[in-house]
C-alpha cells in the first residue's frame, strides 16, 4: 500500500512437494542469502472495516488487549486513487493496521492478511520470487518508503514494506501467530517457499485433532514456524471448515484467556467459540465490531507456546 499503517505512525510521530520438511531438516533454509526480516513487532495484521465501525473497533480492540492508537488520518494508501481512514493500533499482544475505506477498495487490497517490514524492498521482492511467490501488486512508493504485495503458494497474500527511516517499536510482550489455512495439495509448497524467504524454522509438525479448527472428529496437520518475522501456524485440512474457522488471520496470546474475554465482552466483542482446551492451550474465537474475527489463546507455560 502507498501508506502502510506503520508508516502513518512514524510520520505522525515526526510531525507530533518435495517431502514435507521435518524439524530436523528445516532448521535453517538458504542460510547463504541475506535475511530481509527486521523483527516480529513490525508485523501488523491488516483490518478493513466500514468507516462507521472504525471508532467502535478501536475502542474494543484496545480495551481487550491494552495499548494505544496513532492519530487517525485520511489518506490514499493504494497505488491507484482511493480514500481511507488509517491508524495503527499497537498493543502488547499484536499490532493492527486499521483501514476504513470511504471509497471502493481497489483490487486486490483487502485480501492481504498482514504487512511485514523488510530491510531492503528490492532484495525482498527478488528473494520472494526466488522462493516461489508471485508479485500481485508491483512495488510502489509512499512518502516515507515503498510497498509491494506478494502471494505465496496456496493463495496467501502478504504485504512487504520498507521505510526510508527505520521505525522503532517496542517488542511485543507475547508474539502473535499468523494463522494460515492452506489446502493439502499446496501445503508443502507454501511451507517450503515461506521458509526459504523468511529463513525460518519449523518448531513443530504433527497430525493433531481437528478440534483446533472446530472439527473434533477429524485429524489435521499443524505446522508451527518461527522466523525473524514472528510466529506462524499453518493449518492443513480438507477445507471443510465450520464458521468462523479460516476467517481469522491472527491468533493473540494472552496471560489469562478468561480475563481477556471478560474485557472483550464488556467492550462489545462477540465470543463466537467459547473457550476450549487442547494440548497446553486454552483458546476461543471472537468477533470485534466491524466484523474482524480473531483467535485468542493462553498457554499453561509461555515457553511451551511453540
Amino acid at each position: 500500500m502507498r501508506w502502510s499503517l506503520k508508516a502513518f505512525g512514524l510520520l505522525l510521530a515526526a510531525l507530533t512437494v518435495a517431502p514435507a520438511m521435518s524439524p530436523a531438516t528445516a532448521k535453517q533454509v538458504n542460510p547463504a542469502a541475506h535475511s530481509v526480516a527486521v523483527a516480529p513487532q513490525y508485523d501488523t495484521t491488516h483490518v478493513y472495516v466500514a468507516p462507521e465501525d472504525v471508532d467502535k473497533f478501536v475502542s474494543s480492540f484496545l480495551a481487550t488487549f491494552g495499548g494505544k492508537t496513532t492519530k487517525q488520518v485520511v489518506a490514499t494508501v493504494t497505488p491507484t486513487p482511493s480514500s481511507t481512514t488509517s491508524q495503527l493500533l499497537q498493543t502488547p499482544a499484536g499490532t493492527v493496521s486499521l483501514f476504513g475505506f470511504k471509497t471502493p477498495i481497489p483490487y486486490p487490497f483487502g485480501a492481504e492478511r498482514n504487512g511485514y517490514l523488510v530491510s531492503d524492498i528490492d532484495a525482498a521482492v527478488k528473494q520472494a520470487r526466488a522462493a516461489g511467490a508471485s508479485v500481485v501488486v508491483s512495488t510502489f512508493p509512499d512518502p516515507i518508503g515503498r510497498d509491494v504485495v506478494v502471494q505465496w503458494p496456496g493463495g496467501v497474500n502478504m504485504q512487504l514494506y520498507w521505510h526510508t527511516t527505520k521505525p522503532d517499536y517496542a517488542a511485543f510482550e507475547t508474539i502473535p501467530e499468523n494463522r494460515v489455512y492452506v489446502p493439502a495439495d499446496r501445503a508443502d509448497a507454501f511451507v517450503r517457499s515461506f521458509l526459504k524467504f523468511s529463513h525460518g524454522k519449523i518448531v513443530s509438525e504433527a497430525k493433531v485433532s481437528g478440534a483446533e479448527i472446530g472439527k473434533p472428529d477429524s485429524t489435521i496437520k499443524r505446522i508451527r514456524i518461527e522466523s525473524a518475522f514472528g510466529k506462524m501456524v499453518v493449518l492443513v485440512s480438507d477445507g471443510h471448515l465450520p464458521y468462523p474457522y479460516g476467517r481469522e488471520t491472527t491468533g493473540y496470546m494472552v496471560a489469562d484467556l478468561n480475563a481477556t474475554l471478560d474485557k472483550a465482552k464488556a467492550a462489545g466483542v462477540t465470543v463466537l467459540v467459547e473457550p476450549y482446551k487442547y494440548e497446553d492451550r486454552s483458546a476461543a474465537m471472537v468477533q470485534f465490531p466491524g466484523g474482524y474475527v480473531a483467535e485468542i489463546h493462553s498457554v499453561a507455560d509461555k515457553h511451551a507456546a511453540k
